[in-house]
């Protein structure tokens, strides 16, 4: 396995028990798995009393993360028992994942199996079958989309219709955020020019494929290239994304090629990956409801926000801090015509799609839950979104898989302008910012967010109104310090000078929505005295700030 820059340790552990059970080569071609099996395990045997320091199961972002949200490291975290899952592939089935959350391990055969050979186990309490042989999708893709030419909307208009332009224009895109792709394939995203300063940045920080187990994601489907270009796309006149400066986790979850639950056990694989690699947010244009095999099929009573396998992962996934954000689901013209799971989730933030005219597409799916809660949670643009899937070219499509991490990037703007909020903290923003937060619906949730009055909210949250027109915080600073406005700015201009008079930055803010501002310049400065002026319209001040060694 392959890991673009390094990660915890742990997260290899995760993987390497997987690839030690599977042995799946036979005369150097790949054996056919036909059967997957669910194994509700009845508890984590001796790994139940072992405190684990949280640094060999978790990254230090993923503490941080905890720590921010005052979340400790629990049973939940702790790994499945290995020697149980010794014990279950002597019994003659091979490993495919685990879910520590759901203390769940997934197996498989290549003929039907006696489950009674499992339940028979002392510490195994379910099994359930969530893959047979069944008759496969028409389409080689189930993620198949259409692309077009169109020319309406603009192609900003996924940012501008949340009025994003202003994070982005004050710098707020999305830089120090980490957002996992769960997805079924991130074909030639290797390539496709509009992430190129990305890759040269090396912000694609980590690559799996749950389905495989293997690094390799950049096949399979153009879906996932497609949904990361929205996010972090970037070329003037064809396309904006919504957190270019972010960074990613390319994890391929979804078996294209078929429909059935075990895709449920491989997005919670890949929803743990990204929490022990200390991801911010889930963005996760996938979803659930009906299988290639009917009997396996939920029902609309399961949109309860507690019942369905993925969005129970989902929902321990938003419980360890992490933003999950997911598509709604394109059924309103089908039969089903209802949200998708996991968007069902009690803390998972759903997106469904309007137009370049802000109205509700056709085939957006509706809600409420099955529980009466309001779904979806916002809309955003889904109708002729600008995305990348070859080398060079750029087309446009629709669906809530497009609207869905318009949202998920914006968010990590906010993140990153407001770093002490909390998931909930971004879901309830983004809610009561929106256009119909007064009288939301089936069809648009709370409606279409303002990000702008989003980051207000926020900074209302966890910024401090200073006394003082202007403050700066630390002072003295051996780096980095910030500056704090009693009320935004809107527009300005900052200078920065020596004692002896040598300007060291001047700087242009024509268009500012926050309250704070991070200053950088003093990083690579001397010890010493400097001024700081900032000049709005008719008002100019002036404050004294001082270096220390760093």
């Amino acid at each position: 396995m392959q890991i673009v820059n390094k990660l915890s340790g742990c997260i290899l552990k995760f993987l390497v028990i997987v690839l030690l059970c599977e042995t799946n080569l036979l005369n150097g071609q790949a054996l056919t798995y036909s059967y997957f099996y669910r194994v509700y395990l009845k508890d984590k045997g001796s790994n139940g009393a072992i405190s684990y320091p949280p640094g060999n199961i978790l990254s230090p972002r993923a503490i941080s993360r905890r720590q921010k949200a005052g979340i400790p490291v629990d049973y939940s975290d702790i790994p499945v028992n290995k020697d149980y899952l010794y014990q279950i592939s002597a019994a003659g089935f091979t490993l495919h994942c685990t879910s520590k959350w759901m203390n769940t391990a997934l197996f498989k055969t290549q003929s039907p199996a006696d489950i009674n050979l499992l339940l028979n186990l002392p510490f195994v309490s379910d099994v359930k079958i969530v893959r047979t042989p069944g008759k496969k999708r028409i389409l080689n893709d189930k993620l198949f989309f259409q692309l077009n030419q169109a020319d309406f909307p603009a192609f900003d208009t996924p940012v501008a219709m949340v009025n994003g332009s202003p994070l982005h224009n004050s710098g707020f895109d999305g830089k120090n955020i980490l957002i996992a792709i769960l997805d079924g394939g991130f074909t030639d995203a290797d390539k496709i020019s509009s992430v190129q300063d990305l890759r040269i940045r090396n912000g694609i920080k980590a690559t799996y494929d749950f389905v495989k187990n293997n690094n390799f994601v950049y096949s399979f489907s153009t879906h996932g290239t497609a949904v990361f270009s929205v996010l972090a796309g970037k070329a003037q006149g064809f396309i904006e994304g919504t957190a270019p400066g972010s960074d990613y986790l390319l994890l391929k979850t979804e078996d294209v090629e078929s429909e059935f639950p075990c895709e449920e056990d491989f997005w919670a694989a890949g929803a743990e990956f990204a929490d022990s690699s200390g991801a911010d947010i889930i963005s996760s244009s996938l979803g659930y409801f009906t299988f290639d095999d009917p009997s396996l099929n939920y029902k609309f009573s399961d949109l309860d926000g507690k019942t369905a396998f993925v969005t129970r992962a989902a929902e321990s996934a938003a419980s360890k801090g992490i933003l999950v954000v997911n598509s709604a689901g394109n059924e309103r013209t089908t039969n089903w015509k209802r949200i998708i799971f996991p968007a069902d989730g009690k803390r998972v933030l759903a997106v469904g799609a309007v137009d370049g005219n802000n109205l509700i597409s056709d085939f957006s799916s509706a809600g409420p839950s099955a529980d009466g809660r309001i779904k979806p949670d916002n809309v955003a643009l889904g109708v002729n979104v600008p995305i990348q899937t070859a080398t060079n070219s750029f087309f446009r499509s629709n669906g809530t898989s497009f609207s869905c991490p318009v949202l998920s990037g914006m968010a990590a703007c906010l993140m990153q302008a407001v770093p002490e909020a909390k998931n909930s903290d971004v879901i309830e923003a983004l809610h009561s910012c929106a256009d119909r937060y007064n009288s939301p619906d089936s069809l648009y949730g709370y409606g279409i967010p303002d990000m702008v009055l989003g980051l207000k909210k926020l900074q209302d949250l966890y910024v401090k109104v200073p006394d003082n027109e202007i403050i700066s915080f630390p002072n003295p600073t051996a780096a980095d310090f910030e500056l704090i406005f009693r009320e935004p700015p809107e527009s300005f201009r900052i200078e920065i000078f020596s004692i002896s008079g040598k300007i060291i930055s001047g700087k242009e803010f024509p268009d500012y929505p926050g309250r704070t501002i991070l200053i950088t310049e003093l990083n690579d400065q001397p010890q010493g005295i400097y001024y700081i002026r900032v000049i709005k319209k008719n008002d100019a001040r002036v404050l004294k700030i001082i270096k220390i060694r760093n």
